[in-house]
């Protein structure tokens, strides 16, 4: 029975391209990213595209998935998906980047607490941590009782390992939370991480160069 304030799952999205895995990637699509869900008509679908905070189509979901997501969009919801992970797959030729999102849709009356749970599930995802966000009508009480600060105990795993498929991103690097903390404001955390990323540079010349490859 659908839940009349909130829809929750892990959904697979697609790139389009190599040039969308390589922004996907990168450092501007972080895991725990917040991402406008946007929808685009092909031929006669109109399809969901994940859209980043600076306004790049990285990712398409497919056409139940994009269906189910525009009644929400009808109705009025808030529509988000929250980068889980980035993965690569063999197969089918040439080649494909995908991955999951966790798609989050809910009530605007009940903005304050949805936005809450939405945070603090980012947080968990950006650390490698998949919390179940399929609410029944138990935890759709207590989110909203605590004020959207309660959280799920149950944990999703991530899917199981195939024949050449590998998982490139799941959690935030180091790296990336030091750029996110710059972009924040935080003039140390810049410092901070070009320091780290400096020193891995610098033991990687020393490495080479005990190797007598200098």
């Amino acid at each position: 029975m659908e839940n009349p304030h909130y829809y929750g799952c892990y959904a697979r999205f697609e790139t389009s391209s190599k040039k969308d895995a390589g922004q996907l990637l990168g450092a501007d699509n972080l895991v725990g990213d917040a991402f406008e869900i946007v929808f685009i008509t092909e031929k006669s679908d109109r399809i969901a595209w994940m859209k980043n905070r600076f306004g790049a189509l990285v990712g398409f979901f497919d056409k139940a998935t994009s269906r189910k997501l525009s009644l929400y969009e009808a109705k009025g919801w808030v529509l988000c998906a929250l980068l889980s992970f980035v993965a690569y797959s063999e197969s089918p030729a040439p080649g494909l980047y995908w991955g999951e999102a966790a798609l989050m849709c809910y009530d605007p009356r009940q903005k304050d607490a949805f936005l809450r749970f939405v945070t603090n599930t980012a947080s968990r995802l950006s650390d490698g941590i998949r919390p179940a966000i399929d609410l029944g009508e138990g935890g759709i009480s207590q989110l909203l009782e605590s004020g959207g600060e309660w959280m799920p105990a149950k944990r999703i795993p991530f899917p199981a390992k195939e024949a050449g498929t590998a998982i490139l991103k799941s959690r935030r690097a180091f790296s990336e939370k030091m750029i996110e903390q710059a972009r924040a404001g935080n003039k140390g955390c810049y410092v901070a991480g070009w320091a780290f990323l400096l020193a891995i540079v610098a033991a990687l010349l020393f490495g080479l160069k005990a190797c007598g490859v200098f």
